[in-house]
């Protein structure tokens, strides 16, 4: 087994129990050199961790990838270059060669969303779950259109993942613009007062913080950026638009 690898498998934690492991039991089975992987369902490997793992998160989105590029009935190229991308972020090269090859047979499988998402709730931290509805998100928008299917999978992931509904809104409105988005990814109306304008571009700045998600490793601190960025963003538009210096 190569060096990577070892990494990613031996990172793995509660997602090997529950309704993931026996999503990814098959798609382990079919990989070459299966015996040195975590056997699925072992009391160590369901055991719940306090801090998301790297291996967790990237594994989970890959279950919930596969969930919303099904939603509209087609798989589009955009989409899984879109997934490429991703997983050589986080990776390199040759580890996504091996995920993609386990992302295919996650595709070829149904699986219940409700248990998965539930699982995930119980497990991983609040955080990281903002995360999980922002990659989503951006997956929807990889073909330049967010479409309705899709939205309507992701808000149920939301609700699954316990994403209150102004979260889950402020994140959607990064990706589905309007002459309101901005006050939406603020999580306040168009009326709000300056004074409560500024208070809830710092509540936002720090609920999207990319170092809320440092312990997901560099390369989702760095993708965490983009949330971070939209708030400001956002700020400065309704600033410019106010006459606010």
């Amino acid at each position: 087994m190569s060096f990577n690898k070892k990494l990613l498998w031996g990172g793995l934690g509660w997602v090997m129990g529950g309704p993931i492991g026996a999503i990814l039991g098959y798609a382990f089975a079919s990989m070459n050199e299966n015996q040195s992987s975590p056997r699925v369902g072992s009391g160590q490997q369901s055991r719940f961790h306090s801090v998301t793992k790297p291996a967790d998160f990237v594994i989970s989105i890959l279950v919930l990838f596969a969930k919303v590029m099904k939603a509209d009935g087609q798989l589009l190229k955009s989409e899984l270059d879109y997934v490429k991308r991703f997983l050589k972020q986080q990776f390199g090269i040759h580890q996504t060669r091996e995920l993609m090859a386990v992302f295919k047979d996650i595709l070829e499988q149904d699986y219940p969303l409700k248990d998965v998402c539930r699982q995930i709730q119980r497990s991983m931290d609040h955080s990281s779950r903002l995360e999980l509805v922002h990659v989503l998100f951006g997956l929807s928008a990889a073909d330049g259109h967010v479409h309705p299917d899709e939205v309507r999978v992701i808000q149920t992931i939301a609700n699954y993942l316990n994403i209150n509904r102004n979260d889950y809104e402020s994140i959607k409105a990064m990706f589905a613009r309007d002459e309101k988005a901005a006050y939406r990814i603020l999580d306040v109306s168009p009326s709000v007062s300056n004074d409560e304008l500024k208070r809830a571009f710092r509540k936002m700045a720090n609920k999207f913080h990319p170092d809320k998600v440092a312990h997901l490793g560099v390369e989702m601190q760095k993708l965490a950026e983009e949330k971070f960025k939209a708030v400001n963003d956002a700020y400065q538009q309704i600033k410019k638009d106010r006459g606010i210096s």
